[in-house]
């Protein structure tokens, strides 16, 4: 029998301010305001490799996770935004438990700089990837063939974004950067808890950009309790 395996090597490296994954955002582009820098490996470190890519307001990212991939098939999975308790099939969600670990995001183009010591350096935002994350592939988002309003969904339908509202407690935005603020709300309002925490006492802590934020959640409002430098 063929063996149809083949290996595939990461282009470049994302580098975010998330460390962990808690926090990171379920999909890319709900928080527009998470940063990420693009680093090619030198091999494809050439400025001719993204001639016209600047011209793009979008980009796919197509990206590894870090998980290890199972050796055994796994048909199903259990969504978080489900409450963890209902399975569907792997190929009808975009967890990270897949065959080939392969994740795909599509997010803003902010700059590409052809000046820096390891040029070109793409620059984007609305991230959903660990710092480091390796990327495979890139390719422009073409609105013509990507967009597709009457587009039709399935459960992710009673799972849309439900925003929340932010709160920092005891003047706890002051322990933190303001230029990363923004984000820090954005990935807050985003409810980063599973879909089966119910506990309004529970204090979660997410780690961003070398700061552990504590709060706490009742499902409407996010109370941030501490912030502190890791």
């Amino acid at each position: 029998m063929e063996n149809n395996s083949f290996l595939i090597e990461p282009v470049a490296h994302i580098y975010t301010g998330f460390s962990e994954k808690f926090g990171i955002p379920r999909q890319s582009g709900l928080v527009k305001e998470l940063p990420g820098r693009i680093v090619f490996e030198k091999k494809y470190r050439r400025p001719e490799a993204v001639r016209g890519l600047e011209k793009f307001s979008h980009i796919w990212i197509i990206w590894r996770f870090d998980n290890e991939i199972p050796s055994d098939f796994r048909p199903t999975v259990r969504p978080p935004r489900l409450g963890g308790n209902e399975r569907m099939g792997v190929f009808a969600t975009r967890s990270p438990f897949r065959p080939n670990g392969l994740g795909l995001s599509c997010v803003k183009l902010d700059a590409i700089d052809i000046t820096e010591k390891e040029a070109p350096v793409i620059y984007v935002s609305g991230v959903d990837m660990l710092d480091g994350t390796p990327i495979i592939d890139i390719k422009p988002y073409i609105p013509v063939a990507d967009l597709h309003p009457e587009a039709t969904e399935g459960y992710t339908e009673q799972t849309k974004e439900h925003l929340l509202d932010v709160v920092f407690e005891n003047g706890t935005e002051r322990s933190i950067p303001r230029e990363i603020i923004p984000a820090v709300e954005g990935i807050l309002r985003n409810d980063p808890r599973p879909g089966y925490a119910e506990d309004p006492a529970k204090i979660y802590g997410i780690l961003y950009s070398g700061f552990n934020i504590s709060f706490t959640s009742d499902g409407k409002t996010v109370f941030v309790k501490k912030a502190e430098k890791v």
